[in-house]
């Protein structure tokens, strides 16, 4: 087929041998099925900010480290510049997400790169050879549901603890090779200790999935997988084989509101007392 505009670069640098076909186009970008020496590999290439359709943007980049100071300045203001970073920098944070999640045990395509706003990664085939269906395309038995929940929990958690929250998780982001569930679809990552919208996150990934997994293990319903992660995340007991059982309870005990800002009268008076102090010192002293 004709090379893609913005493939040209990587035929051209020798990373890409032949485009065979296009696999899809998605609400940010466009899949491709490519040859790179003896291996077929997946190219996704990214749309444009302009022609993205992925919602709240702002939100899922909240937290995200930029190592330069003059970028991260102009990605503030906007500028053309600074939009242009603000891409570069939505594109490569799949790129290192899928790295992260990789050395954590998390099944997700094997990344070899990010080049010119394409990235280059594993095809997810099935038992066939073929591409691997979405699991919204796939029936499961109820074992196979229950099972591949299980699988899915084990991966969130393990995300979590290489501190990543997926942010749109669903069964549009899951394919299912022969060996189970591959998480797919990771530009909008979240950093979950930086984040302030983190939980809601973790909290809508977890019950989108065991929802659908639900509509083939009916038992799956209602149990509270999402409150038993975050919980034991923030009590710092999160670790990369904790299982959830689903049996959390919310609790139901109102805040201490009044507890909460008498302690932060109490600071700020200390703070003032230790200024008055330290301006008297520096008053005598002179």
């Amino acid at each position: 087929m004709k090379i893609p505009k913005q493939i040209r670069s990587l035929v051209e640098d020798g990373l890409v041998d032949e485009v065979l076909r296009q696999l899809m186009s998605g609400k940010e970008a466009k899949l491709y099925v490519v040859r790179c020496g003896s291996e077929i590999r997946c190219a996704k290439v990214y749309k444009d900010a302009s022609q993205r359709s992925f919602k709240k943007a702002v939100q899922y980049r909240e937290g995200r480290k930029v190592r330069n100071s003059r970028r991260g300045r102009a990605m503030e203001k906007s500028s053309r510049f600074g939009r242009k970073q603000t891409e570069e920098v939505w594109q490569s944070a799949e790129v290192d997400a899928l790295r992260i999640l990789d050395a954590a045990g998390v099944r997700v395509p094997k990344p070899y790169g990010c080049f010119d706003g394409v990235l280059l990664m594993e095809l997810i085939t099935d038992a066939a050879g073929d591409v691997a269906p979405r699991l919204n395309d796939v029936s499961l038995t109820a074992a196979q549901a229950r099972s591949d929940h299980r699988v899915m929990m084990r991966h969130v958690v393990r995300m979590l603890c290489a501190g990543l929250i997926h942010g749109d998780l669903s069964e549009f982001n899951v394919l299912m090779e022969e060996a189970g569930p591959v998480v797919i679809d990771l530009p909008q990552a979240v950093n979950a200790a930086a984040n302030n919208n983190a939980r809601s996150m973790l909290i809508r990934d977890v019950v989108n999935l065991t929802n659908y997994y639900a509509r083939f293990a009916p038992e799956l319903d209602g149990k509270k997988y999402a409150g038993e992660i975050w919980t034991t995340y923030e009590g710092g007991a999160l670790h990369p084989d904790f299982v959830p059982a689903g049996l959390f309870e919310e609790s139901t005990r109102a805040a201490d509101v009044d507890g909460v800002l008498e302690e932060v009268n109490e600071a700020a008076a200390e703070h003032e007392e230790r200024q008055k102090r330290l301006r008297r010192d520096l008053s005598e002293s002179a």
